[in-house]
Formats: C-alpha cells, structure tokens, sequence
C-alpha cells in the first residue's frame, strides 16, 4: 500500500460555493459559535462579533471549519489547514465554475456534486 518513497502527507483542494438564504440566520449561528469558545479572549470575541454581524462571508468562516471535514477520518491526523471565505458572484452556466476543468490532468481528484 505505502512505500518508502511515497509521501504520508495528503493535500485536499476543497472549493465549495454557498448559497446564503437567510444571512441574519448565518450571522445568529456565528455568534452561536463564538459565544461558545471558551479560549477566545474578550477583545478577540468584540472584534470577532461585529466581524460576523457586518460580513456573511466572515460569519461563514466561523462556522465552517476544515477539521470537522476530516475529524473521524479513521488513521488520519489533520497536520495544517487553512480557509478563507468571499463573497463571489456566481454563474453556474460560466466555464469559469467548470469544477471539472483541473479533473483532467489530475486523475486522483474526485469531483462530488449534490
């Protein structure tokens, strides 16, 4: 399965585009999730607070998080991640979301869609 030249080390290019609905719904959530964070410091918390309540984008970022993706992976052990959130304007009939353009030279991505 593994040899001694094969790296332990996986990189996951994960791109996902959200509709938002009901943004106060997503900002109530984000606070949710920063009241709940025993860690963050005070100032940190004001700061992230008016962050969500200004920018869904920033509320997004909050709530998704790259480790509750991959957290019961059986033999697995999240070494770094990074996120961000934007807001975009978004055409799913544009070739510029064809999220299958980088499929065809790169054969062990798979491209899952519901």
């Amino acid at each position: 399965m593994s040899t001694p030249e094969t790296s332990q080390f996986v990189r996951i290019r994960v791109e996902l585009v959200l509709e938002i609905g009901d943004a106060d719904a997503v900002a109530k959530a984000a606070l949710a999730r920063i009241a709940e964070d025993p860690a963050m410091p005070a100032d940190e918390r004001a700061q992230a607070e008016s962050a969500v309540t200004e920018d869904t984008a920033e509320a997004i970022a909050y709530l998704v998080d790259p480790f509750d993706l991959v957290s019961e992976v059986p033999g697995t052990e999240l070494a770094q991640a990074s996120w961000s959130s934007e807001p975009t304007d978004y055409d799913p009939d544009s070739p510029e979301w064809d999220l299958d353009e980088d499929d065809a030279d790169e054969g062990d991505e798979e491209d899952v869609r519901g």
